[in-house]
């Protein structure tokens, strides 16, 4: 995107108040044009005060109240309307920056897992701050400064021909050449503020990564090896901005340079044509003033396309990420069914994550309502692909995935997600209350729902022992709690949720032997009448499964329950011998665990 493309899109932002900002922006004009009275009426008083002397006439103050009554007034409309027109531009500035935040942090959360795997975090919320405030300087410099400095130059500055063709035509100069010298600094800076940019997001990804592996960083010893590469990319980025500094600087002394000069040239020459008769000792002054209103106007017009060069990169990648779109989305007439019975049904889904190599292949099977199904199988065999299609993180390139024979995709995705929980096998934990985590299944649940998920989950006992209880901040991603709490606490909080159909995603790998089993137990009662999915590695978790699916290279490979898939002395029979027939190895000390 060019430079005032984005500037266009930024003032469109301001369409939900465009009322209010199309009148501060009249309000804008109306100050414009008073501020360009003042010097024509300071001008008309000079002559009539030197026209006077020089004809002998004696003046009373009744001859000039007019013409003075007209400047005072227009310069305290000026300075009421500039007030005004600061105050509301702040306000509306401000929602509107806070009104941006708020669409692309919800715009990013129904952007696709996949979106969110491609980038990091803290670039994205580097791009949201930087973003949105940028857009506020702008339009917050549009009402009090820009939108005024256009109308004075390519309005009213034309204007100026009919009051002195020759003083107005070295003004127009001084406009030319402001446009001509801006155009070529942008010109030779403008690939050089996009490497700034690049160094500035690297900055915000390199610190928010260090500083959300702090522990790794501190156990490996890394913490001179991370402010090294810190500094690193400090040096580059202070490389890559000088030259950009260098050519604005240069600018603005030419702008200042040229707009002294200018008021000199008016001066010398408004001398001259006064001596020919062809100017007056008012017009003169009037346009000395118009030059020194202009310098001002120039300034701020260099200041503005600086911070708008300076800002264009941010901006951009801000309209990039808001620009992206889902993956997966409602089909217009998408449905609500309600609460789902929890019949699923795959035919011949097919989907790949790069076009070129399918995750899965022509998987086809049918679950009924309340079955347990497991998913087994190397990594990389299509096991989460599978069941990522079935609460759409992404959709299949070929075949459909049914729920209760509708065809997910005509289902609103809230709808199909509140019908399914997922225990993923990282918790997910938020830097809130232990409760506030759990709502998050279920905001509106009583106080009996919570103990009961808490039950079922075995993490009432460890939540006895915390001192505020539920009321325990668990730190950024439950990191003040063991990893078997951390896993608990998610699958409580899917359990309060209470959707007819269940994923768990090594739900229970981060539990030690002794809480696993007693966890499996309550598992098996909380998912009873649930279509259950399970995908494991460990395969005694799924011993008492209905029916386990061995994947292999995204395609099912054998299907039947634990006992019947050992005695058919398949895959499946490999992978149980290797896990429960394999030599012993003499037992490693171990510490007490926690978890």
């Amino acid at each position: 995107m060019r430079f005032f493309s984005i500037y266009r899109r930024v003032l469109a932002q301001l369409a939900p108040e465009a009322a209010l900002a199309i009148l501060l922006a009249v309000a804008n004009l109306a100050v414009a044009a008073a501020q360009f009275a003042e010097p024509l009426l300071f001008g008309r008083i000079i002559d009539r005060l030197t026209t006077a002397q020089a004809q002998k006439i004696a003046l009373q103050m009744i001859d000039l109240a007019p013409l003075l009554a007209a400047w005072v007034g227009f310069g305290l409309f000026s300075i009421a309307g500039s007030v005004l027109v600061a105050l509301h531009a702040d306000r509306l500035a401000h929602r509107r920056r806070l009104g941006m935040m708020s669409a692309y942090f919800d715009h990013v959360l129904h952007l696709p897992l996949s979106f969110h795997s491609t980038v990091h975090s803290g670039r994205l919320l580097k791009i949201m701050l930087d973003g949105a405030q940028a857009m506020f300087s702008l339009w917050l410099s549009f009402f009090r400064e820009n939108c005024a400095s256009a109308v004075a130059l390519f309005v009213l500055l034309p204007l100026t021909l009919f009051i002195n063709w020759r003083l107005a035509a070295i003004l127009m100069v001084l406009v030319v050449g402001f446009g001509l010298l801006t155009t070529f600094v942008l010109r030779r800076t403008e690939s050089l503020q996009g490497r700034v940019e690049r160094f500035s997001t690297d900055l915000a990804e390199h610190a928010s990564d260090a500083l959300g592996n702090v522990p790794v960083i501190q156990s490996f010893t890394r913490i001179e090896s991370e402010s090294a590469a810190m500094r690193r990319i400090i040096d580059a980025l202070l490389a890559a901005q000088m030259p950009v500094l260098s050519w604005w600087a240069v600018a603005a002394v030419a702008t200042r340079a040229s707009a002294t000069l200018s008021i000199l040239t008016i001066f010398l020459v408004g001398a001259w044509l006064h001596l020919q008769g062809q100017a007056t000792v008012g017009e003169i002054v009037t346009f000395i003033n118009f030059a020194t209103m202009l310098i001002g106007r120039l300034e701020q017009m260099v200041g503005f396309i600086n911070v708008l060069f300076l800002d264009a990169p941010r901006i951009n990648s801000f309209f990039g990420v808001l620009d992206t779109q889902p993956g997966v989305a409602d089909r217009p007439n998408a449905a609500d069914p309600g609460r789902l019975k929890g019949r699923v049904t795959f035919e011949h889904v097919t989907f790949s994550y790069d076009g070129v190599r399918n995750a899965v292949s022509n998987v086809t099977f049918n679950v009924q309502p309340g079955e347990t199904v497991a998913l087994v199988g190397a990594t990389g065999s299509g096991k989460s692909t599978t069941l990522g299609l079935l609460h759409r993180v992404f959709d299949p390139a070929e075949g459909r995935v049914l729920v209760d024979g509708m065809d997910i995709r005509d289902l609103k995705l809230v709808a199909l997600r509140r019908n399914i929980g997922v225990v993923f096998q990282e918790p997910m934990l938020f830097a809130r209350s232990i409760e506030e985590n759990l709502r998050i299944g279920k905001p509106e649940a009583s106080a009996e729902e919570l103990n009961q998920a808490l039950e079922r989950a075995q993490a009432k006992d460890f939540i006895g022992r915390q001192t505020e209880g539920l009321a325990t901040r668990v730190g950024e991603r439950g990191r003040s709690l063991s990893g078997g709490e951390r896993q608990r606490l998610s699958i409580a909080r899917a359990l309060l949720k209470d959707p007819p159909i269940m994923i768990f995603d090594e739900a229970t790998s981060a539990l030690d032997a002794t809480t696993e089993r007693q966890i499996q137990a309550a598992l098996d009662a909380a998912t009873r009448g649930r279509t259950t999915f399970v995908i494991a590695h460990r395969l005694a978790t799924i011993r008492n499964a209905d029916r386990i699916l061995v994947f292999d290279g995204g395609q099912i490979v054998e299907s039947g329950n634990f006992d019947e898939l050992v005695e058919r002395n398949g895959r499946f029979a490999v992978l149980a011998r290797a896990q429960f027939m394999a030599p012993a190895q003499p037992a490693a000390p171990t510490e007490p665990t926690t978890g």
